[in-house]
């Protein structure tokens, strides 16, 4: 099995950006610690990492035919990007929207997401531990559809 780990906007400076929303953890140590649990599981984890969102769309489009599932933490652009959403769509990979805050207990732009509403599921709140969460979220969920 095979799944993308996205990554947008300024989260490579994670444990230097506001360590009192997103703790103190690297972006690093995150994919680290995923890749490892990845391969526990016997699934392959790409970690990519843009602060463009062109980039994340021609991601998400090469993931097409080559990952069976994404895991994406937008950052901001999880409220603002349409691109993404469509991108995301038009790959037809199941997908969970991942971020290390609650959301919905932060500013109100913040509370909406145009990627929730087609993603497998969505994990805030639990900072770098909701990646973990997210993983086994969309790998059961492969699981019980393959």
């Amino acid at each position: 099995m095979h799944v993308l780990l996205l990554n947008g906007p300024n989260l490579n400076l994670l444990g230097q950006r506001e360590p009192g929303i997103y703790g103190h953890s690297s972006l690093a140590d995150i994919e680290a610690a995923l890749t490892r649990e990845a391969e526990q599981e016997s699934v392959q984890l790409d970690c990519f990492q843009s602060n463009f969102e062109g980039a994340l769309v021609d991601r998400i489009h090469q993931a097409m035919g080559r990952c069976d599932g994404i895991l994406i933490n937008a950052g901001a652009y999880t409220h603002t990007s349409i691109a993404i959403r469509d991108a995301l769509a038009g790959v037809a990979i199941p997908y969970v929207e991942v971020h290390l805050s609650n959301t919905h207990a932060r500013e109100n732009f913040r509370h909406h997401s145009f990627l929730a509403e087609r993603a497998v599921g969505v994990i805030c709140g639990f900072g770098p531990a909701s990646y973990s969460f997210a993983l086994n979220g969309l790998l059961s969920h492969l699981r019980r559809n393959a």
